[in-house]
């Protein structure tokens, strides 16, 4: 049996299709109960930002599932990389990443983080988060709808 989208259950429509997972790498819930994120903006033009935004807002509420952003790595259970990574971040997204302490889990949010999107192969521009980072969750979108995101760290929860 297939679903409609999250957005059209929300409304108090029947649920009869199933979206597909907007998660490439499913994970294991690596983080029971609740996880702590740091983002790093990469290099992004800042869509997908306002997506985390909304993400974290009453109407998808990611913190009812236990995620949480934080402003310190050392406090983080893993990283939200938005943004395609830039010759200038690419150092600071390594040292960030370091300073999480382990068990730890990188997030790759939209295109950009993800494959590189338009910007690939861009003067000053490295690539995706997984060219400087190990990547174990991809979100992909140009940018991500806030649901995709909530879904995709959800799965960091188990909730």
């Amino acid at each position: 049996m297939r679903r409609t989208p999250l957005f059209t259950a929300l409304r108090g429509r029947p649920v009869t299709e199933a979206a597909p997972s907007p998660v490439r790498h499913e994970a294991p819930a690596p983080f029971p109960g609740s996880a702590q994120l740091r983002h790093v903006d990469a290099g992004s033009c800042n869509g997908c930002e306002v997506e985390i935004a909304q993400a974290f807002a009453p109407v998808c509420d990611a913190g009812r599932f236990g995620v949480r952003l934080v402003a310190s790595p050392r406090h983080a259970d893993a990283l939200l990389v938005t943004g395609v990574v830039t010759r200038n971040m690419a150092t600071p997204l390594r040292k960030t990443l370091e300073a999480v302490p382990r068990p730890r889990m990188v997030v790759a949010c939209g295109d950009c983080a993800v494959s590189g999107g338009v910007f690939a192969g861009a003067y000053g521009v490295i690539g995706a988060a997984s060219d400087v980072v190990p990547v174990d969750v991809e979100i992909p979108g140009c940018p991500p709808e806030p649901f995709a995101i909530t879904e995709a760290l959800r799965g960091l929860t188990g909730r």
